[in-house]
């Protein structure tokens, strides 16, 4: 059977075909936006004062040289509610005190104390801390109804001070003063002429002669120091305790010369602080024939502000005890005992006409000698003339 060669479309296929055109609009969109309604403008009470909300001031700090304290207020939050002493810390450091009448936290701590930081710019140092508000839950709940607050806190230093140029009278004890008492000084015996500024230009003496000596003390880099005669001992060897022997000068800083025999030994008047001055008449010892006498003189110094009074003072007499920087009064003791060690004794036993034997004086003497410096010096005697060595 054949079949004619005609094409068929199926039904459905018709109708999907229909419902695939484009359909056409009669009238154009007329759809659009709303459009934004304008909002009123706010209108305010007469006098009406809008202000910028600003934090509540509740934290203060006084940063000192090497500390700080801060002030906390209870109601660090500035809402009327006080917060728990507990809850806040500075560095996870507790409160160290309370203004209870003011309703105050205190914290003091050291500048590197308590979790602080050093930050460092050019011109200063700065130190930070952090006030920490934690809450703790209220009651035995488990909830809070505030959050945690933080407050830094900073203390700033300047890196770099102005300094003047100008004198300054320091309130501590110089460091000169200090090793003035550490370092040996240099003490110096030596005999004048009668115009108190020049060397004595021959070393012989008449006895009976004024023999002008001068000690004196080098100040070098020490604070300015006055210089006292404690002692002096004639002797016919180079050896301080032993006999015979004559004191002429004791007793810390008495001339006793002129009170035992009637001289004119004396102290010239201070002229300055690190020099003093002293005149003896030139002897012998009865029955030497050597004619050599060694001086052994005891020389101490004293810071030169330090007061004139019984262990510091150049004492002379005449018709009375006359002190060489016009203090007289220290000269009282001359007679006594000015000074604990000090050879009143060995004075004593020379008035009472007798060799002197060695005492205790002389250990004292030499304790002098070991911390303060000895001068040495001879004087040589022979017919009638006394040499200076």
């Amino acid at each position: 059977m054949q079949h004619a060669g005609l094409d068929t479309v199926p039904t459905s296929v018709q109708a999907a075909t229909q419902q695939q055109e484009k359909q056409s609009f009669e009238e154009p969109l007329m759809w659009r936006f709303p459009e934004l309604q304008t909002e009123e403008e706010l209108q305010f009470a007469p006098n009406f004062e809008l202000r910028t909300p600003t934090a509540p001031s509740t934290v203060a700090a006084i940063c000192g040289e090497s500390s700080v304290r801060v002030e906390a207020k209870k109601d660090l939050l500035g809402i009327g509610k006080p917060v728990r002493e507990a809850d806040v810390t500075l560095g996870g450091c507790p409160a160290t005190g309370e203004d209870l009448e003011n309703q105050i936290l205190i914290f003091e701590s050291e500048l590197h104390g308590c979790g602080s930081q050093l930050l460092m710019s050019d011109d200063s140092f700065v130190y930070v801390f952090t006030l920490l508000y934690s809450p703790s839950p209220l009651g035995t709940s488990p909830i809070v109804r505030s959050r945690e607050v933080s407050i830094s806190v900073q203390c700033h230093y300047q890196r770099n001070h102005e300094v003047s140029s100008g004198l300054l009278n320091p309130t501590w004890i110089p460091f000169s003063d200090k090793k003035t008492s550490e370092e040996s000084l240099h003490f110096s015996l030596t005999v004048m002429t009668g115009d108190r500024d020049s060397f004595h230009s021959t070393t012989y003496f008449q006895l009976g002669d004024m023999m002008r000596f001068e000690a004196s003390v080098k100040p070098f880099y020490h604070a300015p120091l006055r210089v006292y005669v404690d002692s002096c001992v004639a002797t016919v060897v180079p050896i301080a305790d032993t006999v015979p022997r004559y004191s002429f000068l004791g007793n810390k800083g008495c001339l006793f010369d002129s009170q035992l025999t009637g001289s004119s030994s004396r102290f010239l008047t201070r002229s300055q602080d690190d020099k003093l001055q002293f005149e003896v008449e030139a002897f012998k010892f009865q029955n030497d024939h050597n004619g050599v006498v060694y001086i052994t003189c005891s020389l101490r110094a004293t810071a030169a502000d330090a007061p004139v009074d019984f262990s510091n003072k150049a004492c002379s007499f005449s018709n009375g005890w006359r002190e060489a920087s016009g203090y007289n009064q220290a000269c009282s003791c001359c007679d006594t005992e000015c000074a604990p060690g000090s050879n009143v004794d060995l004075i004593r036993s020379v008035r009472g006409g007798r060799e002197a034997e060695p005492r205790s004086d002389a250990r004292s003497l030499n304790s002098l000698e070991s911390e303060l410096g000895v001068v040495w010096g001879q004087l040589l005697c022979s017919s009638g003339i006394v040499h200076f060595l």
